[in-house]
C-alpha cells in the first residue's frame, strides 16, 4: 500500500468517526417539510420550506422568494403542524 492509499483511509475513517460522534441528523428528515426558524439574534421567525442543506447552510423556500440560513445562526427549528384530520398519502 502506497503513502497515498494510507493517507486516503486515514481520511475516510476519520470522516466516518466524526459522523459517528455526531450521531443522527435530523435535517435529511425535514427536507421538503415547512418549518419557522427562530434565530440566536431573535427577531421575526422565518417560515418557509427546507429545500436544501450542507453542513453550514439551509436553503429555504420562503413566501419571498428563497433564504440561505447559516446553521450557527439558528437557535430553533421548529416543524408546522398538519391541521387536525390531516392524513399523509402513505
Amino acid at each position: 500500500m502506497t503513502t497515498k492509499e494510507v493517507n486516503q483511509k486515514a481520511v475516510v475513517q476519520e470522516t466516518k468517526s466524526v459522523a459517528e460522534r455526531h450521531g443522527p441528523q435530523f435535517i435529511p428528515k425535514l427536507k421538503g417539510k415547512k418549518v419557522i426558524i427562530r434565530m440566536i439574534s431573535g427577531g421575526q421567525p422565518i417560515t418557509g420550506t427546507i429545500e436544501g442543506y450542507n453542513p453550514q447552510e439551509i436553503l429555504l423556500q420562503t413566501a419571498k422568494g428563497q433564504l440561505l440560513v447559516f446553521k450557527h445562526a439558528i437557535a430553533t427549528i421548529e416543524i408546522v403542524d398538519e391541521p387536525k384530520g390531516y392524513r399523509a398519502d402513505i
